[in-house]
């Protein structure tokens, strides 16, 4: 499960037509602060095709036809239906909700959270996928040295997923199209690898993946509390917080929420993020390879999985990891801190499509993003697809880290 770490990012596309696809753009905000919201997932209706928000809030979509409405949901919110005209379609501001409403804590406070997690997971292969699918993602990975981007790629893959109860044994992921941009200072050049890269969202697949976080041996582990409820594309949620005895385990474990549909008792949703109380097992379970001299000292690791449901069935929707560490060389004063991002979205989905990857052009733990995509400069790149929009801080690191490289 360790990995090369690998980033990711996608180019800021101009609102408007390009080539066949009509091209939808905006921004979404919260209606009571003010604020913009991250991580909003924006879709059309009865189909598979999505993105989700920047950290500034800002989206694109591409899609063949302009669609009478759009879907937006997050989180904590009330998910919005927003009608399109041609006129708005180009500069949408999508104003969000928080939601007030709260279930009646009797309803938690009955239920015993080491129960529901196992009708959970005994729930899964009804709940998830029952057939092969292709799922079409968009990929981004990204290295900052303290507040300075040092390393920028991304690109479209395809990733198959057998059914549910099938394992992930044979899930692979194969790009599409690639590239990347990194820093030519020589002083940027880290050569330490951790875990991560595009393999990653296959192993964080918790309802997939059940040996990761939901069997019997790891549960045991960890302790469960009912934290309350929450509201997620406006179906009630049971959030449950985990906590790691680590007296139980020679591994570092991770700490967090787990959500699960009320009505389905699927799990939606899981933020968790390593401990780190024990730096020598959090070392072990991060650090892949490192040079000789240097001292690895971890500091997060974080991951966020989504899923979204439709039609009765859940699937993977979004994986976002975040790393970071310091790194101390001999003969230097101060350490220096390291901040790695890899994050895959699921834009659309296909069983028709469906067929297995070889291994001659998927990934495997070893393999790195980073090898197998070409130099970051190509204005034509992304034609129809759909991406991620660059942060604003992100856009102007590309701009800057492309000046480097061209003198």
């Amino acid at each position: 499960m360790k990995q090369v770490w690998a980033f990711l990012l996608a180019a800021f596309v101009s609102v408007g037509v390009w080539g066949q696809k009509v091209v939808l753009s905006g921004y979404v905000s919260n209606g009571k602060s003010g604020s913009k919201i991250a991580l909003a997932r924006v879709a059309v209706p009865h189909s598979d095709l999505s993105v989700v928000t920047n950290d500034d809030g800002f989206f694109t979509l591409k899609v063949d036809t302009l669609p009478r409405v759009l879907w937006v949901s997050r989180l904590g919110f009330q998910t919005r239906e927003v009608n399109l005209t041609e006129r708005d379609a180009t500069s949408l501001h999508i104003i969000m909700q928080p939601v007030a409403e709260v279930l009646p804590e009797v309803v938690v406070r009955t239920m015993d959270p080491g129960e529901l997690l196992r009708q959970a997971i005994k729930k899964i292969p009804s709940n998830y996928g029952k057939a092969p699918e292709l799922y079409h993602c968009f990929y981004r990975e990204t290295a900052m040295k303290q507040q300075r981007f040092i390393y920028v790629a991304e690109g479209v893959v395809d990733m198959y997923k057998t059914a549910y109860d099938e394992g992930n044994a044979h899930d692979r992921v194969a790009i599409v199209k690639g590239r990347r941009l990194l820093s030519p200072r020589r002083g940027d050049t880290l050569g330490i690898k951790v875990m991560g890269g595009p393999v990653q969202p296959i192993q964080l697949d918790i309802a997939k993946n059940t040996v990761f976080l939901l069997n019997e041996d790891v549960l045991a582990c960890y302790s469960f509390t009912m934290e309350g409820t929450a509201y997620i594309n406006d179906r009630p949620q049971y959030v449950l917080r985990l906590v790691p005895e680590t007296s139980l385990s020679p591994v570092a474990l991770y700490r967090g929420l787990l959500y699960i549909d009320q009505e389905l008792l699927a799990f939606t949703r899981a933020e968790l993020s390593l401990d780190m109380s024990d730096r020598e097992k959090a070392t072990r379970y991060m650090l892949v390879r490192k040079p000789v001299g240097v001292q690895f000292k971890p500091k997060e690791l974080s991951c966020l999985i989504d899923y979204r449901t439709e039609n009765g069935t859940t699937y993977l929707s979004y994986i976002r990891n975040i790393f970071r560490f310091d790194c101390d060389w001999k003969r230097r004063l101060f350490s220096t801190t390291f901040t790695a991002s890899c994050e895959m979205v699921v834009t659309d989905r296909s069983q028709n499509r469906a067929h297995p990857l070889s291994g001659r052009i998927s990934f495997d733990s070893r393999d790195r993003f980073f090898d197998r995509v070409q130099f970051f400069e190509d204005p034509a790149f992304w034609e129809d697809y759909n991406i991620i929009e660059p942060t604003e801080t992100l856009d102007k690191a590309i701009d800057k880290l492309l000046k480097q490289a061209k003198r």
